[in-house]
């Protein structure tokens, strides 16, 4: 059985106050709060266990090594990839997208080439290919949503072309929750000879994934948002595509030898792994995989549906209200605005003194905006330790606010 309770008493955040009302937090969607665990994992790490891993042979390293190096498995585990070696660690899903932008597609993409992208898409999963176009005359080719927000897999696969080579898609739109079927998608474009990146960095959050089932080439995570250290992350990248891949960060550990003249490269995925990484962090999100695994992501998934559900019945009722995007089974994450002059700023600067926290702005996402005819939205992300009686504190404040601004 689903204890939220329990979940919620393993995050020592959840207990405290914001402006003197009990802290409902719902900006999971940009970060999440860590439990005990992953704190405990952070400070064992720095007090009692840190050294550089892989080059040192006295015990901490060793140590430090194993305890790193075991994460990729975990990975591994909590995508279901085929192989520990498929996994890259990144600094989080914006490093992985632009190690693919730089590593595989740069050196094999040319002018007139096509990248297809949807209008959902996060910053993270634009720019880099914004690279590509401004440097090497790359052509990015646009799928807009449906009305509701859903995206049609049958129009991503009507724009490829022949001279599409990537396709680029969330699995999850973090700003309206809609659920792409990236299966589909990959299904279609490995018909046709075209790889595909999914960015995965809110789906995985709130749901199992299955990279051996999708299908995809590239699939990118970040620790922050699965409730592990921000600078944490990783990628799954194909064999076959890594094969494709020249090395983008250059440095130690990602090199076999090195002389004056020549420079041997180390095999995946520790070639596309330079430098010191983030030992401490990564370790952490091991931890906080662990834990996700340990309640079951598909019990997390369901209590989450409901707490979407329950969100929408009460959001029905306020008519003064607009919720951008319902495409059907998204996940519960809610982009808000008021009729009226309210600003998304206003809104969330008076629910703040409610102590609900969300994010206001345009969440890394202008096109959509733009899309959708607005600048900004208020935007409430539910995540697994929220309840609904936080959807009641939520619903009680936009009621202050329509008081207000209304």
């Amino acid at each position: 059985m689903y204890d939220v309770e329990k979940i919620r008493a393993d995050f020592p955040i959840l207990s405290r106050q914001v402006n003197g009302k009990p802290l409902v937090y719902l900006d999971n969607g940009a970060s999440a709060q860590k439990p005990q665990v992953v704190i405990d994992a952070i400070t064992r790490g720095y007090a009692e266990e840190y050294a550089n891993v892989h080059r040192g042979l006295h015990y901490l390293s060793n140590l430090a090594t194993e305890k790193y190096e075991g994460v990729r498995g975990i990975v591994r585990r909590f995508l279901n990839a085929p192989s520990e070696d498929e996994i890259v660690f990144t600094s989080g899903t914006t490093e992985g997208i632009n190690l693919i932008s730089y590593a595989w597609a740069a050196p094999r993409l040319q002018a007139g080439d096509e990248i297809v992208l949807s209008v959902l898409e996060h910053h993270a999963n634009i720019v880099p290919w914004h690279f590509l176009r401004e440097r090497q005359g790359v052509v990015l080719k646009w799928v807009e949503p449906e009305a509701d927000g859903s995206l049609d897999p049958a129009r991503v696969l009507a724009a490829i072309g022949p001279k599409t080579r990537l396709v680029a898609v969330t699995q999850m739109s973090n700003v309206l929750g809609t659920l792409v079927d990236v299966k589909t998608i990959c299904t279609g474009a490995r018909d046709k000879g075209v790889p595909v990146l999914v960015d995965g960095s809110q789906a995985c959050v709130h749901m199992p994934v299955d990279v051996s089932d999708i299908g995809c080439d590239f699939y990118a995570i970040t620790g922050h948002k699965l409730y592990g250290p921000s600078g944490s992350g990783a990628i799954f990248i194909h064999r076959d595509r890594m094969a494709e891949m020249r090395p983008f960060l250059g440095g130690g550990d990602m090199i076999d030898t090195v002389t004056r003249d020549t420079v041997t490269y180390a095999k995946p995925p520790m070639r596309f792994e330079a430098g010191t990484p983030g030992i401490v962090q990564q370790i952490g999100m091991g931890v906080a995989l662990d834990y996700l695994m340990g309640i079951g992501m598909a019990n997390i998934a369901a209590h989450e549906h409901a707490l979407r559900d329950y969100a929408q019945s009460r959001f029905a009722g306020l008519n003064w209200l607009n919720v951008q995007g319902n495409a059907p089974g998204k996940g519960a994450i809610f982009s808000l605005t008021l009729n009226g002059p309210a600003h998304p700023h206003d809104i969330s600067t008076i629910l703040d003194k409610r102590g609900v926290a969300v994010r206001a702005g345009s969440h890394c996402a202008m096109p959509l905006m733009q899309h959708l005819g607005v600048s900004a939205t208020a935007r409430a992300s539910f995540g697994m330790y929220n309840t609904m009686a936080e959807v009641d504190a939520l619903v009680s404040a936009l009621e202050l606010c329509h008081d207000l601004l209304g």
